[in-house]
């Protein structure tokens, strides 16, 4: 089992830039793919980004290729997205989550953090 902590969220004006953080328990956290999803009010959970075990496969959305980077530390048990270019329509709330299949449906990932809420003003 993982527990998962996210971090970095925040206002920012279109254009600018956010980094989010999500810290992980447990010594397993390398067993698992991670992924990014976001949740804007009134519509569903998504995928934004996943990243494999080791960090060398990394996957994104069409809407966020080329301005978010997804990236992880196995040593300090935290996986990052790296958001630039922040357009509007990227405000959401934001979580981390962990899975043990290489995946992008959010029901296929077991363990979830909070949340964090990204707004991006126009």
């Amino acid at each position: 089992q993982v527990q998962l902590v996210e971090s970095g969220g925040g206002l920012v004006q279109a254009g600018g830039s956010l980094r989010l953080s999500c810290a992980a328990s447990g010594r397993t956290f390398s067993t698992y793919t991670m992924g990014w999803f976001r949740q804007a009010p009134g519509k569903e959970r998504v995928f934004v980004a996943g990243i494999s075990r080791s960090g060398d496969s990394t996957y994104y959305i069409d809407s966020v290729k080329g301005r978010f980077t997804i990236s992880r530390d196995n040593a300090k048990n935290t996986v990052y997205l790296q958001m630039n270019s922040l357009k509007p329509e990227d405000t959401a709330v934001y979580y981390c989550a962990a899975s043990s299949l290489v995946t992008t449906t959010p029901r296929t990932y077991p363990y979830w953090g909070q949340g964090t809420q990204v707004t991006v003003s126009s």
